[in-house]
């Protein structure tokens, strides 16, 4: 008989074992929910991502994930093909690992009360390595205890500490303000005062300010008062609270006798109880020019008004100079349908191929918004 004829035969049951391409994600009805801009596209990035909160983005593309758990992951996308390879539980056993940020090779996370650094976590990612302790003086108290960090134009990692309360009066003056400190945890500074609690913050692309989100206080209404988006020109600015709310809405309590013309009003007033979180400058090349330098805000959500608000992406186009907002709009919604969340959109990165990440602690997954024109 003649071999070269049976070869195909004897070979195609051992077909079945070769490794085929990666599995698409398991679709998912929630997705064709969400409502985008024409010519963009909302995909999974990685699912199963447990309270997935900031994201940083290595050298080598890796994404990292802190969440408001006890784990921080990484998502490795080795073949770049818009999808994370699998998900890496870099550590465990944290106070609440919201922040992260990547600089010179090295994982910084924020927990509530201090800051750590995972040396070399590119080589390391199943080691669970054990991290150095940067900065170990931060408060302890939970009440808007979740750090967002990032390093600045200048060089220094920037760390919020929000106040304690819904409205008060802090007892320590670090409570309500934005920090810097050096990488390695030395020379901490208050850039920014008056900030009840500021969960996202970037800065220009243009002229390298500080912008940031700050969420207002709460048990004044549906509608009173609104989240705020600002920008700090430079250190030393003091941003209203526990005084003043969006500009012009004095505190029942602590407002009485205060002057709002002391304090710097938000560069836009957005939703009341939206909760707007982790902010970024749109500063890819994929999206089209009227996206370009421009802000994006996930809205995490009300969490106590009579009808919820939020549950979206929205947008802040700015001028020219990039120091004034013209509009407020939204970009993507369908997180909330009627009055029933699926989702909860925490933080943006832009990827180096211009994509957009979004985490999302609700859903546990991190999607990529994507331009295809």
């Amino acid at each position: 008989m003649n071999m070269r004829l049976l070869l195909p035969f004897l070979l195609a049951p051992l077909a079945s074992f070769a490794p085929g391409p990666k599995p698409a994600p398991a679709a998912d009805a929630n997705l064709s929910k969400i409502k985008l801009p024409a010519g963009f596209t909302i995909g999974y990035f990685a699912q199963g991502v447990k309270s997935a909160r900031e994201l940083a983005v290595g050298p080598d593309g890796t994404v990292y994930v802190g969440t408001k758990d006890d784990k921080v992951y990484a998502l490795p996308d080795r073949n770049k093909d818009g999808r994370a390879d699998e998900i890496v539980t870099v550590a465990t056993g944290l106070n609440a690992p919201n922040g992260v940020a990547v600089r010179n090779g090295a994982l910084y996370v924020a927990e509530i009360n201090r800051i750590l650094r995972y040396d070399n976590i590119a080589a390391r990612l199943k080691q669970k390595p054990k991290p150095v302790v940067v900065y170990g003086k931060l408060p302890n108290k939970e009440w808007h205890g979740f750090r967002y960090i990032a390093f600045g134009p200048d060089g220094k990692l920037y760390v919020p500490v929000g106040a304690p309360c819904n409205t008060c009066l802090p007892e320590e003056p670090i409570y309500a303000t934005i920090n810097r400190m050096n990488a390695d945890g030395t020379g901490l500074e208050t850039y920014a005062y008056g900030v009840r609690n500021t969960v996202g913050f970037d800065w220009s692309p243009r002229d390298k300010a500080l912008w940031f989100t700050d969420n207002g206080r709460d048990m004044l209404g549906d509608n009173l008062p609104p989240d705020e988006l600002n920008r700090a020109a430079g250190p030393g600015q003091h941003f209203g609270f526990p005084y003043f709310f969006a500009g012009d809405i004095a505190d029942p309590e602590f407002g009485k006798g205060k002057s709002m013309d002391t304090y710097v009003k938000p560069a836009r007033k957005l939703g009341a109880h939206v909760a707007a979180l982790g902010m970024k400058f749109y500063t890819g090349s994929k999206f089209p020019a009227q996206y370009r330098n421009q802000i994006f805000i996930p809205e995490h959500g009300s969490w106590n008004r009579s009808s919820k608000i939020g549950y979206r992406i929205s947008l802040v186009k700015l001028d020219a100079t990039g120091k004034q907002a013209l509009s407020y709009e939204t970009f993507a919604d369908g997180w909330l349908q009627g009055q029933t969340p699926w989702g909860r959109p925490v933080c943006l990165l832009v990827l180096p191929d211009g994509s957009l990440l979004v985490s999302d602690d609700q859903n546990d997954a991190v999607y990529r918004i994507s331009y295809k024109g």
